[in-house]
């Protein structure tokens, strides 16, 4: 049954901006050095003629969402960029009427038609991954929920009940979710605080010994440098997965760095997560690495509060990747593997116990599997692709308004600060970090919260 407060897109424009970053992010054994953002603005108006015009932003980062061999980057990055452009200017002749979740899933059911057809006129030699077509749709989608949220004049969290929704989730998910919704699964306002996951690249300096050059910009540089410039209480570590000693080591290095400047601040409590970025062979690597951390650093290995996407992103094509073993131990989250509600159920049976949202595959996809998460008791946390200003305060305000999320990942500041500024004046409490927490508080504003 339709609603007055069902909404069309009126307008759709786009465009894009380079950055380069600060220095180098290592993980997954690629490395990044810029980042190309995709802003995508729609106006949109409601049945009973309100209008709103909403606002979305995402870098294309196809190191992370197409790793290819037989692509070169910058084709894949081209690619992506053409795609989320192509979505963002057919939107225009999309005549859908109803709520953005509406909307998005049925735009969404366009996007690997759309895909392919970029990759046959680029003439490239493989398709493009579902994950990349979520990562060039994302800024539209978050674009369409900012535009509802202003036209109805609230937050764009708060617009996710039956009052405003014309079917419940049991529509995209399964009969676990008849009757509900997803203002059952979100919070009415953002947690007040929330920590910082400072992440610790493969690259980065641990110590003033690890430098060869300072970049001498008025920004920290080595980790006790961050840890007291922030208070930094939770630190993201990006591992090999495919050489154990240097994983170990460095989780052992850095709980002995972090342990001096903690005792200078006084600090006891801190903790780690461990992102392999899929590369361990099998599951066997991340139990010999979680046994070898413990054995020469018995406090590290308390820290660690959950590990990300050991293995391969394809869970169908390695059924014998099975992290029953590990996740008995430690949490173990999919990350790459989540493109789908069947990802996510295929992940559980596959002995994983978590997943990692990402505002960047999209904002509906982001609300509904952090929904089957909270159904299934899985544990949940949101990271960021490096994004800065929009896109990591979008990223933030999902972490702030899903119940069950503890902290928010937030790496721009450390590589990519140029794209920051503008946005720290705007929002200080989320930009500017002191005692190692931000202040989610700020975003509760109509849209997306800011």
């Amino acid at each position: 049954m339709s609603k007055a407060t069902d909404c069309r897109l009126v307008q759709v424009t786009s465009e894009t901006e380079r950055f380069a970053y600060r220095c180098p992010m290592k993980f997954g054994g690629r490395v990044v050095t810029d980042v190309v953002l995709l802003h995508v603005t729609v106006d949109v108006e409601t049945r009973d003629h309100r209008r709103g015009r909403g606002y979305g932003s995402m870098p294309m980062g196809n190191a992370w969402a197409w790793p290819s061999q037989a692509v070169p980057g910058e084709a894949t990055l081209a690619a992506m960029i053409a795609l989320g452009r192509r979505l963002a200017q057919g939107a225009n002749e999309y005549r859908g009427v109803g709520h953005p979740l509406e909307l998005t899933y049925e735009w969404s059911q366009t996007y690997s038609a759309a895909a392919d057809a970029v990759v046959r006129e680029a003439r490239l030699a493989e398709p493009m991954p579902r994950l990349a077509q979520l990562v060039a749709a994302s800024p539209l989608e978050a674009a369409i929920h900012d535009a509802y949220g202003k036209a109805l004049g609230q937050n764009s969290y708060n617009v996710l009940g039956p009052e405003f929704v014309n079917s419940d989730i049991a529509r995209y998910l399964n009969r676990d979710f008849s009757g509900e919704y997803l203002d059952r699964y979100t919070l009415r306002h953002p947690k007040r605080t929330m920590p910082l996951y400072h992440l610790v690249g493969a690259l980065d300096p641990l110590t003033d010994g690890d430098l060869r050059v300072r970049i001498d910009d008025g920004l920290p540089e080595t980790l006790p440098e961050w840890i007291l410039a922030n208070g930094l209480t939770h630190l993201k570590i990006k591992l090999n997965g495919d050489d154990l000693a240097w994983d170990v080591e460095r989780v052992v290095s850095i709980e002995r760095v972090a342990s001096e400047a903690q005792r200078r601040r006084g600090i006891s409590t801190w903790f780690y997560s461990a992102d392999f970025n899929e590369k361990c062979q099998h599951v066997e690597y991340v139990l010999e690495f979680l046994r070898k951390v413990g054995e020469r650093s018995p406090s590290a290995l308390r820290r660690l509060q959950y590990i990300e996407q050991p293995t391969h992103r394809d869970l169908r094509a390695n059924p014998e990747n099975k992290m029953h073993a590990a996740a008995r131990l430690k949490p173990v989250v999919i990350d790459e593997s989540l493109v789908d509600f069947e990802s996510l159920l295929l992940s559980r049976e596959l002995g994983y116990s978590g997943v990692a949202l990402k505002a960047c595959k999209g904002h509906s996809e982001a609300l509904l599997m952090g929904a089957a998460a909270q159904k299934y008791g899985m544990f949940l946390c949101v990271q960021d692709l490096t994004c800065p200003g929009f896109s990591f305060l979008h990223s933030a305000s999902l972490s702030a308004r899903i119940p069950t999320v503890a902290a928010i990942e937030g790496n721009a500041r450390q590589y990519c600060p140029a794209a920051n500024r503008g946005w720290a004046e705007r929002f200080p409490s989320m930009f500017r970090v002191t005692d190692g927490t931000l202040g989610t508080w700020a975003l509760d504003g109509p849209g997306l919260g800011f």
